[in-house]
């Protein structure tokens, strides 16, 4: 029994920590109690191994170098996280979600599905910016909820698409799940945000496609807003002329800028081009010139600071400017300044804000020592061979695998939020996945796409919790029709996040059948056969083989190259010019008779 117990220590080891998870013990604690319960246990049992088992107990003097070294408390790629949880906190509390929804609800209202497409976009909006799911969650939940359930959307989808579109912020650059995948999996966050925009854009146009789907087969469950209740009115055209004149002054920043700028002046023609459109929407709206209608104004206003945020972190990062830590502080910069200039920052905003903060923070740490606790002893078992060994078996080679890790995270999801899968299931995943050739960017974000799905899975859910939250659960009067609305129930909110789950199923198999989506991070491959080269004119070298002078570049079929002059011979003094002496002939020894030392 012993010797059994000592040779599948690894099994049985993971098997606990799933039932201590069961059992509803914190996550930190279990993966802590459990790697300490069968460190002391490997000890005792090791003998009857037979190797399998290297743990002693010395080996606890390296968990102090664990936790203090680069993995946890000194880890710089970690500090984003508290960085970016403020920069979205901020926001949030600025009433940036309250304008953007408010805002393009009008600009796609005349349509049908409008106030839908609306949140969908401006869900993709707050991701880039916040990268908080409960954040989003919550604040149009709070916002947009109650005018979809006004104007007679469907209850299920109307609860699907704010769930949805909230998870986004996992999967959408700047996420806190991709830095954490990053730093788990040893790549870089930079290339983790850069092999995760596409996915995240070909998402959110999913999430659009669904809605167009069902405004077709289901026209009433999504209904245009009516007139009296499109307070900005019209003026697309007058907005498509504002856009049309901030692309035309880009245009010429850049050709202005380019003989002194070279490759930057793209990007400096572009801010020249939204600055000045800005500047004139506050000047029109201000002075009341009326030059731009009403929507025009508040789209351009609305729109323009949250994504020159984006582009103070994103783009920052992307141009290898800053690293994402420095992004992080400076996107807590810009949310401060944005708040201060809409006049929503206060003393009490900043306590809740780094409050929140500090809280998530502690919360990732704590997993982070569990988690470093746990594979100690996981690791001293042999438990990533008995892992990678488990998954390098499964049929289908790399396809298989794949297949199969997204399925077991997919399972695990319904009981364990993102950062759980991150810290226990990531670590022993990466090896099997490094050892059959699988890029790790791509592996990475394949796993936060199925992450993702953890936030919407009933009846555990986290956005669905943050949703039903903020849900109304009794009947309660409309403050601008008068009317009694039903309230929304959990069984409402949990069959709209069904069909956004299967989309997000969907998300997997496409990156998993297209895995250029991410792997575009690595740049174009350089064909080494397409290469012109040019050999430089070096006179008197001639004798060694390169082109005489003058011959310019090589040709493409090349001669064979002259043979090479024969070896000095180095048993001589050297000659400097005197004709050499010519060498004695060595005597042939005898070899019949014994040889002679003397």
């Amino acid at each position: 029994m012993i010797e059994f117990i000592a040779q599948n220590m690894a099994p049985i080891m993971f098997a606990s920590l799933v039932l201590f998870l069961l059992i509803g013990y914190p996550v930190a604690f279990s993966l802590a109690a459990n790697g300490l319960l069968f460190f002391f246990i490997g000890v005792l049992v090791s003998p009857y191994s037979g190797g399998s088992i290297n743990l002693a107990w010395p080996l606890l003097h390296a968990l102090p170098d664990n936790f203090y070294g680069s993995r946890v408390m000194s880890n710089d790629t970690l500090l984003a996280i508290p960085f970016f949880t403020f920069m979205g906190i901020v926001l949030e509390r600025s009433g940036m979600a309250e304008d953007l929804l408010d805002t393009i609800g009008q600009l796609f209202g005349p349509i049908r599905g409008g106030l839908a497409y609306a949140v969908i976009f401006v869900g993709a909006l707050l991701a880039a910016t916040t990268g908080v799911v409960a954040a989003s969650v919550i604040a149009m939940g709070l916002i947009s909820l109650p005018i979809m359930l006004r104007y007679g959307y469907d209850r299920r989808l109307a609860s699907g698409v704010i769930a949805a579109s909230g998870t986004l912020a996992q999967i959408i650059p700047p996420s806190l799940v991709l830095i954490v995948l990053a730093d788990q999996l040893g790549r870089s966050v930079g290339d983790m945000y850069a092999g995760a925009l596409i996915p995240g854009i070909v998402l959110t146009s999913l999430y659009m496609l669904y809605i167009l789907i069902m405004t077709i087969v289901r026209p009433n469950s999504m209904p245009a807003l009516p007139l009296e209740a499109r307070t900005l009115g019209h003026g697309v055209v007058s907005l498509l002329v504002a856009l049309l004149a901030a692309v035309a002054i880009s245009y010429a920043a850049y050709r202005y800028l380019a003989p002194t700028h070279g490759d930057n002046a793209d990007i400096l023609g572009a801010s020249i081009g939204v600055a000045v459109i800005y500047i004139v929407a506050i000047a029109d709206q201000r002075l009341k010139i009326n030059m731009m209608s009403r929507l025009a104004q508040q789209v351009v206003i609305v729109l323009i600071p949250p994504l020159a945020l984006i582009f103070l972190v994103l783009g920052t990062i992307f141009l290898g400017i800053a690293t994402p830590t420095e992004g992080g502080a400076m996107g807590a910069v810009g949310a401060l300044a944005m708040a201060a200039i809409k006049g929503r920052l206060s003393l009490d905003v900043v306590k809740q804000a780094l409050a929140s903060t500090t809280r998530l923070s502690s919360f990732v740490l704590f997993i982070l020592i569990g988690a470093r606790v746990f594979s100690l002893t996981f690791y001293g078992v042999n438990g990533h061979i008995w892992v990678e060994h488990l998954l390098t078996s499964l049929p289908g080679g790399e396809v298989g695998f794949l297949i199969g890790v997204n399925i077991l995270v997919f399972v695990l999801a319904f009981f364990l939020d993102f950062f759980e899968l991150a810290f226990i299931i990531v670590p022993l995943l990466a090896p099997a996945a490094d050892k059959l050739g699988i890029d790790l960017i791509w592996f990475g974000v394949l796993l936060g796409v199925n992450m993702q799905t953890s936030f919407m899975h009933p009846p555990f859910g986290f956005a669905l919790f943050y949703l039903r939250s903020v849900a109304a659960r009794v009947p309660y009067l409309d403050r601008l029709t008068g009317k009694q609305i039903a309230p929304v129930t959990t069984g409402q909110i949990y069959w709209g996040a069904v069909p956004f789950v299967c989309i997000q199923v969907i998300m997997i198999g496409l990156t998993i059948a297209f895995p250029q989506m991410v792997m575009h991070y690595k740049g174009t491959a350089v064909d080494s056969g397409t290469i012109d080269y040019t050999v430089p004119e070096v006179p008197g070298l001639t004798p060694l083989g390169t082109p005489p002078a003058g011959s310019g570049t090589a040709p493409a079929t090349r001669a064979p190259p002259p043979a090479a002059p024969a070896a000095p011979d180095l048993s001589q003094p050297p000659n400097f010019g005197d004709t050499a002496p010519a060498k004695p002939a060595a005597p042939q020894p005898d070899l019949s008779q014994p040889p002679n030392f003397n």
